[in-house]
């Protein structure tokens, strides 16, 4: 049995003249949870919908558990499928969502029950298998919607955009139950959000679309600190992106020099900074503070520099400023990135 749960090889999706999907390449493990992450229109759900069997490829090969099934419908692969809405049978009891899909692919019913009881008292949902999907709040809702999916024991189970429905302060937990259920359940998902946090939060590994195309794949880490792309750097995340040279192996910009040992280049180029990696202190003459905002956890800053605006983020416990100061600027040692765009 080979350990590639998901393959994608040379795969192009067009509706008419447009290209939802330009030639894209990736695989996905077993066991692991990735993420499609980009803005609207970058082809995130369109590459869901050619795992779940909702669309065909125009072009190249799509493979589940070693076999392809470029060309088979919805029902005819061993995905799950969680939706945005839930897509829960309003008129049936909680236990009868969850055990209909068993039921009608010809299950004993009796069987499906029991197996439909025991996985919602695996996801905390003991004794509400009787009650309406309207009884129950949208945190358990999502949970029952992930029950009937993971009921029926499939290769791969979807999340299409699962916690645009519910309410903010649920979220995190909900997103954590999310991301516990996956690992409890050695599960392979492939999860869709426009959400970088949300993304960060639960993914193994994240696939950053753009206009169709992949713009970077890696773990929440690797992309955070280090984006290829200004497009990467600006999306996840908050990044100062800064012009300049690079000469002599480092970086330079009006007022600014930053050693770049591991690059051959030279000519023009751009650095991304975290707005966390950089630290401020009272007098110099580096920059001076543009405005001051109170965040409750943390305290953010405008700064004006030679080589541009920055946006920084200081510890609540570090000394206040305030609008007007003239500050010495210090970046972290490795905090900041080379962009392969200049």
């Amino acid at each position: 049995m080979t350990d590639t749960a998901i393959e994608f090889v040379d795969v192009v999706k067009c509706y008419g003249a447009v290209t939802a999907v330009d030639t894209i390449n990736f695989s996905i493990s077993r066991g692991e949870l990735v993420t499609f992450l980009g803005p609207s229109g970058c082809g995130k759900t369109t590459s869901l919908r050619l795992i779940a069997g909702l669309e065909l490829p125009t072009s190249g090969t799509v493979r589940i558990a070693g076999e392809d099934v470029s060309t088979r419908a919805a029902p005819d692969r061993n995905v799950g499928m969680v939706f945005q809405s839930y897509a829960l049978f309003p008129h049936m009891s909680v236990i009868e969502n969850v055990a209909y899909g068993p039921t009608i692919r010809g299950s004993d019913k009796k069987s499906a029950i029991a197996r439909g009881h025991e996985i919602l008292s695996m996801l905390g949902l003991e004794g509400l298998g009787k009650r309406l999907p309207s009884e129950l709040s949208g945190g358990q809702q999502q949970r029952v919607a992930v029950a009937r999916a993971i009921v029926q024991q499939p290769d791969v189970l979807l999340f299409d955009e699962p916690l645009s429905n519910v309410d903010a302060k649920l979220r995190r937990r909900v997103r954590e139950e999310i991301r516990d259920l996956q690992r409890r359940f050695n599960l392979t998902a492939v999860y869709v959000t426009h959400d970088q946090e949300e993304a960060l939060a639960v993914s193994d590994r994240i696939i950053v679309m753009s206009n169709g195309k992949i713009a970077q794949i890696g773990t929440p880490r690797e992309l955070y600190e280090s984006p290829s792309s200004r497009f990467v750097a600006d999306f996840i995340g908050d990044a100062n992106l800064i012009e300049g040279q690079i000469e002599n192996g480092a970086f330079r910009a009006p007022g600014l020099s930053l050693p770049l040992p591991a690059t051959s280049r030279t000519g023009p180029a751009v650095i991304s900074i975290r707005p966390e990696r950089i630290v401020l202190k009272k007098s110099g003459s580096d920059g001076k503070v543009k405005s001051a905002s109170y965040l409750g956890s943390r305290r953010e800053y405008r700064v004006e520099t030679a080589y541009g605006t920055l946006l920084v983020s200081a510890p609540i416990s570090a000394p206040a400023l305030e609008p007007g100061e003239e500050i010495s600027v210090i970046l972290s040692p490795g905090g900041y990135t080379l962009l392969s765009d200049a």
